[in-house]
């Protein structure tokens, strides 16, 4: 077992004590213990932890933010201490995204460019690279399952992780379920899941529960399908003694997530909702106020498409400098 997940005895004697379902927030040198998920004390720095959700805040008065002050991660999470800057894509496909596009090496030279950027404008945050890899792709065809969804072969799926270990960056592996369901599709990918470097995204919009053809409309998720994610991912953590595991939505209106007050948060799993729609920058500001700002689960993400979002002139592809205007910040940040 790794020891930083060893609960020491005299904490131990606090839980009990204190009862299963008592929230404590007994500070020592800026440590706490609190009550998470399905009773686990986790001690954490939560002074660390609680200064950066403020920050990013960025001095909202809505009430929405700061979120969760009291929802702490066991050791080794990722946010909100960096800030993930991600390359997104499938390598079979050049109008997915820029992963597809450009050659390995060109890859990581635009992602250096963008990482910089960031840097620039948030000095005080860390910039982790990622690769987001589109690994479950909706179909407008059935395939031979029926499900409309192509499975990318693992030698695929082999090559992102090659391609991130090139920059140090994790890798997300994305999940465009059709007319299959997360409950069959996630299990596919556990032994990527397993590994330290990889987290997990999933697409509602490519979501059909009503039967129809993916592209045809914008699909959905409810509450369950993320919480069935979260728990599975949180269960791979235990198991395997892993730091936490990120889960990326993707949202960009309000019927793709269903019953968004009921996701449950974990110590084990960090959920990052992001914005994911494209156009001009009036539009995606308001995306994301009216969808991931006002509707609060945990972290959130912004989405920018090197195209799409340069289809009406004269817009322009909103700047980190733009970006960290936003209240709350955006702490996940997706190019395509």
């Amino acid at each position: 077992m790794n020891s930083k997940h060893i609960i020491p005895l005299a904490l131990l004697l606090i839980l009990i004590f204190s009862g299963c379902n008592q929230k404590s927030d007994k500070k020592a040198g800026g440590k706490s213990l609190i009550q998470l998920e399905e009773t686990v004390i986790v001690p954490v720095d939560t002074l660390a932890y609680q200064k950066k959700l403020i920050a990013l805040a960025n001095g909202d008065t809505t009430g929405f933010w700061p979120n969760h002050l009291r929802t702490y991660p066991i050791d080794g999470a990722i946010l909100p201490f960096k800030r993930i800057v991600a390359y997104y894509g499938n390598l079979y496909s050049k109008k997915m995204g820029v992963l597809g596009e450009y050659p390995p090496k060109e890859v990581w030279k635009k992602l250096t460019v963008e990482m910089n950027a960031w840097k620039k404008a948030d000095p005080a945050t860390p910039v982790q690279p990622a690769i987001h890899y589109i690994a479950v792709v909706a179909q407008g065809i059935p395939m031979k399952d029926n499900t409309y969804c192509k499975r990318m072969p693992d030698a695929q799926i082999d090559s992102a992780l090659a391609i991130a270990k090139m920059g140090n960056a994790i890798v997300f592996l994305d999940i465009q379920v059709a007319k299959s369901n997360l409950k069959h599709e996630v299990p596919l990918l556990e032994k990527y899941l397993k590994m330290p470097q990889v987290h997990l995204g999933i697409d509602p919009e490519f979501s059909m529960k009503d039967g129809g053809i993916p592209g045809h409309k914008i699909g959905n998720m409810d509450a369950s399908d993320i919480n069935f994610c979260s728990e599975y991912l949180a269960k791979l953590v235990k198991d395997n003694n892993l730091t936490p595991k990120i889960l990326v939505v993707h949202r960009f209106t309000q019927g793709m997530i269903k019953n968004y007050q009921n996701i449950k948060l974990r110590p084990e799993v960090q959920i990052v909702m992001n914005m994911d729609g494209w156009g001009e920058p009036i539009l995606k500001y308001s995306t994301y106020i009216r969808y991931i700002k006002r509707e609060p689960v945990q972290f959130t993400g912004f989405k920018l498409f090197y195209k799409n979002d340069l289809k009406k002139a004269p817009n322009h592809l909103l700047t980190p400098t733009e970006l960290m205007e936003l209240k709350p910040q955006p702490i996940y940040i997706q190019y395509q």
